[in-house]
């Protein structure tokens, strides 16, 4: 889906199209970027601080997420978003990051969009509709926002070229540790599937996995896991 399909007519639209683009830069739970304020995204160093005292995360956990290499392109619809909230709007470090819908009645006594309003949305709700009509706009079945999330995983399943690299890849996306990303977010693409096992046929000049030191980490996962189990039970 291109997020062109999201047209830039009004500010209304601009939302649209940054909320879209932020998910797939940050990796973000719609209830979170519901919940996110300005002060909460760093275009210098390229981060998102997802502060559990005043957004909304699951568990409750606080934790940084870096702004995964989606493309240039997105990070520019989210910049310019930002941009024109703190310098055409002059909000600041408080305001909503994506706020709510305004509405106003018009002479005909019918309500209307008039733009922004300076406040959080009360749930995803909205975001989802975002979605929903950015993949209609698109001729596209609806995706909800979390499936941007499974995306980042298999991309990361793509780039990441040792253990550490995905288990960095896993932390950006709030995972504690890298087993849940491996056995949460759906299985490998069929085609991908083929791709890989044909792969696995020819020669390589060197392993881009060390296969060893990954089966030491999972195994150390599966451990951490059933040590935590176990603690739970005797809780």
């Amino acid at each position: 889906m291109s997020l062109a399909a999201c047209p830039p007519a009004s500010k209304s639209n601009d939302v649209d199209r940054a909320v879209v683009a932020f998910t797939l830069l940050t990796g973000a739970r719609d209830s979170t970027i519901a919940s996110m304020k300005l002060k909460h995204i760093d275009l210098v160093a390229n981060r998102v601080y997802q502060d559990a005292r005043e957004v909304d995360t699951k568990n409750s956990k606080t934790f940084t997420t870096y702004f995964f290499p989606v493309g240039d392109g997105i990070r520019e619809i989210v910049e310019k978003w930002v941009n024109y909230l703190r310098e055409s709007k002059l909000w600041g470090n408080d305001d909503p990051l994506f706020p709510a819908t305004k509405v106003a009645v018009t002479e005909e006594r019918r309500f209307r969009v008039v733009g922004i309003d300076r406040k959080h949305w009360s749930n995803a709700t909205a975001i989802r509709k975002i979605f929903r009509e950015a993949f209609q706009a698109a001729g596209l079945p609806y995706f909800n926002p979390h499936s941007l999330r499974n995306t980042l995983v298999h991309l990361g399943e793509t780039v990441c070229k040792s253990p550490e690299e995905f288990k960095a890849w896993s932390q950006n996306l709030g995972h504690e540790r890298v087993l849940t990303t491996f056995c949460s977010y759906g299985e490998v693409a069929s085609a991908r599937q083929g791709e890989i096992i044909k792969s696995l046929g020819k020669p390589r000049e060197a392993e881009s996995m060390d296969v060893k030191q990954l089966a030491q980490e999972l195994a150390r996962e599966m451990e951490n896991q059933k040590s935590d189990l176990t603690r739970v039970i005797r809780e």
